[in-house]
């Protein structure tokens, strides 16, 4: 296990330029839970005197790849290229300047706020920093449960607890945790909780953010294993973010290699 926390360079990934007509064809084509077609993100850093934007930052810039059911691709990259405002757009966490996500069948650049909040539990996201995405003022019963209660509102609150349990349960943690504060547990039990917030809801797709960056290397590897237990037991597919080519080759079926908002690498997220 000790190769998958070594750093590894991405800068002599050679770049591929295959014809973009053939790259779109693959994706209509291929069987993909997940397809993103000409995805863009801008955002504005400066405005003309009617506030009108006249100069962008283009963080992500014509992106297109294909994930599908039950597997794991790894968008790989240095900081700052792009990678995670990638993930949060697919999930429409940011608005969607041009392009398609395309989900099931379903453009989630195209579907209203209401259409959304019901696609909800089928998409999740694991944040990356276990200390900062945790609201320290709640306890672990309601930070795991509140997605569950936004969703199935008619759960009684034994029926949430039980399943507040099962989901500690299966990422390691004890049912008696769920009464306790996110600053009585380690960086790795707190990414643990991360976890089962976003499993509660059974999702059938998680953007995984770099979700072991801020992680001592002597627990990296268990979430990584976490993380692949619960994909063969559930299905899961995984768009996995990290910058570490090592630990993309342990967790990813495929890689695609993201510079400066652009995707460099293609064949790799061609089949699964």
């Amino acid at each position: 296990m000790s190769d998958i926390t070594k750093n590894t360079t991405i800068e002599n990934i050679p770049e591929e330029t295959p014809e973009q007509a053939e790259l779109d064809r693959l994706i209509d084509e291929g069987d993909y839970i997940l397809k993103v077609k000409h995805l863009k993100k801008y955002f504005p850093v400066a405005t003309d005197f009617f506030g009108r934007p006249t100069q962008y930052v283009r963080a992500v810039d014509d992106v297109t790849f294909g994930v599908k059911a039950g597997c794991t691709v790894g968008i790989v990259g240095e900081s700052g290229c792009g990678k995670t405002t990638m993930g949060r757009t697919i999930l429409r966490l940011h608005s969607v300047t041009g392009g398609e996500v395309v989900f099931e069948g379903k453009d989630l650049a195209k579907l209203s706020n209401a259409e959304m909040r019901k696609l909800r539990p089928e998409i999740q996201m694991i944040f990356q920093d276990p200390m900062a995405s945790l609201n320290e003022r709640a306890k672990v019963d309601y930070i795991v449960s509140e997605g569950l209660m936004n969703v199935q509102k008619r759960l009684s609150k034994e029926e949430r607890e039980a399943k507040v349990s099962k989901a500690l349960s299966d990422v390691g943690l004890l049912p008696e945790f769920a009464s306790r504060f996110p600053h009585e547990f380690s960086g790795g039990q707190r990414q643990r909780i991360g976890i089962a917030r976003a499993l509660i809801v059974e999702p059938e797709f998680i953007v995984a953010d770099e979700p072991i960056s801020a992680l001592d290397m002597s627990i990296r590897a268990q979430v990584l294993n976490l993380l692949r237990q619960l994909q063969k037991q559930r299905g899961i597919t995984y768009l996995f973010i990290a910058h570490d080519l090592s630990v993309m080759r342990y967790i990813s079926d495929r890689i695609a290699v993201i510079r400066k908002g652009k995707k460099v690498f293609h064949k790799a997220v061609l089949a699964c």
